[in-house]
């Protein structure tokens, strides 16, 4: 594969989204699509209140338009699509109902299971019509296991894990935008190594659309993402792995994601248990900042980290 394909996907899908950026962030600011800041968080917050949010439109339509140009439309282009875009639009309606109803919590967390599971069904039967293996490998061997049908609930628990840890991990400017960048950075390269082109022209086209959205996004931030980023920034990650067959070494290379949702588990099963926190708040980029950590700084030394564990992954997954 030519890697000027890889070049010219990244630059025209961040292109697109600083395009499309000063068109949408005046609409969503017109329609008072605001954020609502948590009382309880960081005081530092507080001032964030109203700034337009939903911006994932502005990611998920660079993807798409960038995408659809540069890729082969085979099997995997719907995977990819159904995966990144079917979770978007759980992420937008949940948005959705927050603002325009005025509803805390968007999409009950029945609405919003089923939303999910739903489009994890779909790329199921997608994968299974492909003849997608149903073997896993252990990274860094030649080991590997068939999971039978199993895989397939495999898949479902790959796409609610991604899709939420990623989720959780989008709550300070830029730190989603930089750490999702770096993570389908390393992706591309570990598609590139085994061939799977579709795979390497969707995260080409996601990493120039969230830099591209960073332009907006960096602190202070114009604009959020919502859910209608993040969920689909995080089912889309999980389909490259899928189809990279790299869906253990997404455990490595999506790490500052895992560390993100394990904060919440460790913190709501604590009080519920014990009755005590262990973290000031959670998600943990919480934690750093209530500990008295500048905003900035916690976003740039999660990013490290992020490419600390990218390079672990593309070491371990033999990219190079």
């Amino acid at each position: 594969m030519d890697i000027k394909v890889i070049l010219l996907t990244i630059g025209a899908s961040f292109l697109l989204a600083v395009l499309l950026g000063p068109l949408f962030i005046p609409l969503l600011r017109r329609m008072k699509f605001g954020q609502q800041i948590r009382t309880d968080g960081p005081q530092s917050h507080l001032k964030k209140q109203g700034t337009p949010t939903m911006g994932g439109i502005i990611i998920m339509l660079a993807l798409l338009l960038a995408f659809l140009k540069f890729s082969d439309k085979t099997d995997e282009f719907w995977v990819l699509l159904v995966a990144s875009l079917g979770f978007g639009l759980v992420g937008f309606l949940d948005d959705y109902i927050k603002i325009v109803f005025k509803r805390s919590l968007g999409l009950t967390a029945k609405q919003k299971l089923a939303g999910q599971l739903l489009f994890s069904v779909i790329v199921c039967v997608l994968l299974n019509r492909m003849g997608h293996s149903t073997e896993i490998g252990l990274p860094g061997t030649d080991f590997s296991f068939d999971l039978g049908w199993f895989y397939y609930a495999f898949v479902v628990i790959i796409m609610f894990a991604t899709s939420n840890s990623v989720n959780f991990t989008d709550g300070l400017d830029g730190l989603l935008a930089g750490t999702s960048a770096i993570a389908f950075g390393a992706f591309t390269i570990l598609a590139l190594s085994v061939n799977e082109y579709e795979s390497a022209v969707f995260s080409a086209a996601m990493i120039g659309a969230v830099l591209g959205f960073l332009v907006f996004n960096a602190h202070p931030a114009k604009v959020f993402m919502g859910d209608a980023g993040s969920l689909g920034i995080g089912g889309g990650l999980a389909a490259v792995a899928m189809l990279t067959k790299m869906e253990l070494i997404l455990i490595i290379v999506g790490g500052v994601f895992v560390f993100e949702m394990l904060s919440v588990i460790i913190q709501v099963t604590s009080f519920k248990l014990r009755g005590k926190r262990v973290f000031k708040m959670s998600p943990i980029h919480h934690h750093f900042e209530l500990s008295g950590w500048s905003e900035w700084r916690v976003v740039t030394t999660f990013w490290i980290a992020g490419f600390i564990l990218a390079a672990i992954g593309l070491i371990v997954g033999n990219a190079f």
